[in-house]
């Protein structure tokens, strides 16, 4: 089979490519909006971009009027509007079911940490709450948004953030802050409505070596 993606429509561009690229690490983004209101909402275009400088990515659809989403809205830099920074709280098994619910579509007046029962924390270096329950948060400035297709619905939106702080469960790293991946205990997305877990894990030693590796899943 051979797809050419200029040919699909955009909903199903989206289904093809989230079923593809799997497990996908879920970004619990919190932010505060108008009225000091604070907002929290799970994001699956997330990952890792740079350690030096420390960047993650985040991606943020436009809504269905074409419009930015609450969460980018305000973490826009101050000059536009927004707070200039956002946090990420890593997902874990035993908050899944609150993670999910914060997909809501609230008015921006509504908090998501009120219909989820998550609690918020105001964050230590940028001007946005974090997820208390979480076992890593990251705490980032707003670095850059590029956005793709403004005014478009559904067109994506790519923020960079620049993480300037992180909190760390005590009982998660060691003392060279290597993190157990047990105790985190993340979750990922799937497509559809599928989540997974990473119970089950093997390790591998790169280059040539991993040939010779007899792998085990464990």
């Amino acid at each position: 089979m051979k797809i050419d993606p200029a040919k699909l429509d955009p909903k199903v561009r989206y289904n093809l490519l989230i079923g593809s690229v799997v497990p996908r690490p879920i970004a619990v983004v919190g932010t505060y909006g108008p009225g000091n209101v604070a907002n929290v909402a799970p994001f699956s275009f997330f990952n890792a971009v740079s350690a030096d400088p420390m960047l993650v990515m985040l991606g943020i659809a436009n809504n269905a009027k074409g419009e930015p989403k609450d969460s980018l809205r305000n973490l826009f830099a101050v000059s536009e509007g927004g707070r200039g920074g956002f946090t990420i709280s890593i997902a874990h098994r035993e908050i899944l079911s609150q993670v999910v619910s914060c997909a809501e579509a609230l008015p921006p007046e509504e908090s998501e940490f009120d219909l989820s029962g998550l609690t918020p924390i105001r964050a230590e270096m940028v001007d946005a709450p974090r997820v208390a329950e979480a076992r890593i948060t990251l705490e980032c400035e707003t670095h850059s948004i590029t956005r793709f297709k403004p005014g478009v619905p559904g067109a994506g939106n790519l923020i960079l953030g620049e993480i300037v702080m992180i909190h760390v469960a005590d009982s998660l790293a060691n003392d060279r802050l290597h993190i157990d991946p047990a105790e985190l205990d993340a979750v990922g997305r799937l497509g559809g409505f599928g989540y997974c877990s990473i119970r089950e894990r093997t390790n591998v030693p790169p280059g040539r070596e991993a040939l010779l590796s007899d792998i085990h899943w464990r």
